[in-house]
């Protein structure tokens, strides 16, 4: 997945402090504009079996709070957000689509192929090796896409999900 310089560098900060917490950076993002953006964390246990909680989320904002406040990687006042992935999580990570093979996913590529840029369909296979994976389209065609070609990847919520996470 592509990840620029900003969100390296508080990657970088923060990813040690959350897996000593026995956490898991899932999403890093920074959104609005320059008055006043939110830094949003999605975080979740490192055992999967763990559900993430209210509790869990004061905690890690007053940990990141103290780093990033030394760190102090964002110029001007920011609102720091903490959160679960939830059901319809992003997909950030190989071991994402790995996890969530069988589900329908919408995806967005760069470069494109063949002039589109957003997918929907199911992942069907993930190969670690070649460093990618295969999504179905609803019209049945098979696209293999590289990580490094992902912009954005998240799992659509409907009964399937639903049902799993039951």
């Amino acid at each position: 997945m592509k990840v620029s310089p900003f969100e390296r560098r508080v990657i970088n900060v923060i990813e040690p402090v959350l897996e000593d917490m026995g956490f898991e950076l899932v999403r890093l993002k920074l959104m609005g504009g320059t008055q006043n953006p939110t830094l949003q964390i999605m975080a979740e246990p490192i055992k999967g079996e763990d559900g993430m909680t209210v509790d869990n989320c004061a905690d890690i904002s007053r940990e990141l709070s103290a780093i990033l406040d030394v760190e102090d990687p964002i110029d001007g006042r920011y609102t720091l957000e903490i959160s679960s992935p939830g059901l319809d999580r992003p997909l950030t990570r190989p071991k994402d689509f790995e996890k969530y093979t069988g589900f329908v996913a919408r995806v967005e590529i760069d470069p494109p192929f063949e002039g589109q840029k957003k997918f929907k369909g199911r992942i069907v296979d993930v190969d670690l090796e070649e460093d990618g994976f295969t999504i179905e389209t609803e019209n049945g065609e098979q696209l293999d896409i590289g990580f490094g070609a992902v912009l954005r990847a998240k799992l659509i919520l409907n009964d399937e999900l639903l049902k799993q996470a039951q």
